[in-house]
């Protein structure tokens, strides 16, 4: 499978390369603490540009993100089929997060489109790595921004999953619960009920992670796009 595949693959490579620049480069550094030994320096637009000639294309995504490449991970989340995207290549995907930019273009662009998404956010809030543990939550806040229409008894029934991750003071994972609890807050009156009671409670909290993170969805809006909770 993969044979056949290598020239769209090799093809896809040289093209990011083609559009990637040193400055946007060491910006991924500098200001997003993105390792870019395998990253080419290629903007998100472009990426989404070259996403769009492709279409979907499920096989070539699988073979996308297995090259390691920062914007070929970023491809692979655009072009993937949500419909035939697996519990398997969730968890795959999942345990290969190098970085938050990684767990969270996966998580808002495709995971959440997928009907395994509740599953794995329950899944995920138990792992130990950062950026697995980061993705439960990361998930959960893509789905309460998208899902507007679907009823809130999901959301409701995971919430508990925040108030017992609040005291992880890892970076990454706070900032994702953080995100998570804003953005549940923002999909329905009951929803911000029961969020903003969770929010209080933390608030006011002996464990100073907890605070943090209840003060913050006490008084800040849900983002609506992935990457700004980094």
């Amino acid at each position: 499978m993969a044979g056949k595949r290598d020239p769209d693959v090799k093809e896809a490579l040289k093209w990011l390369e083609a559009h990637g620049t040193k400055p946007y480069r060491d910006q991924l550094s500098v200001r997003f603490a993105i390792h870019t030994d395998k990253a080419y320096g290629t903007s998100m637009p472009d990426v989404q540009k070259l996403a769009k000639t492709i279409g979907k294309d499920q096989e070539l995504a699988l073979l996308l993100w297995d090259t390691g490449w920062h914007e070929a991970k970023a491809l692979a989340t655009l072009v993937a089929d949500p419909k035939q995207v697996t519990p398997t290549q969730m968890d795959a995907w999942c345990a290969d997060f190098q970085n938050w930019a990684d767990c969270d273009t996966a998580c808002f662009l495709l995971f959440d489109k997928t009907p395994h998404a509740f599953n794995k956010v329950k899944q995920w809030a138990k792992r130990k790595p950062e950026f697995e543990k980061r993705a439960a939550f990361a998930l959960l806040a893509s789905c309460a921004l998208h899902d507007k229409k679907g009823p809130d008894k999901p959301y409701l029934e995971l919430l508990p999953l925040c108030e017992k991750a609040a005291n992880d003071e890892r970076n990454f994972v706070k900032k994702a619960v953080s995100w998570a609890l804003r953005s549940m807050g923002s999909r329905s009156v009951e929803c911000r009920e029961a969020a903003l009671e969770v929010a209080e409670r933390l608030a006011v909290s002996a464990v100073k992670t907890e605070r943090w993170v209840g003060k913050g969805c006490a008084t800040r809006p849900a983002q609506t796009a992935c990457g700004t909770a980094s």
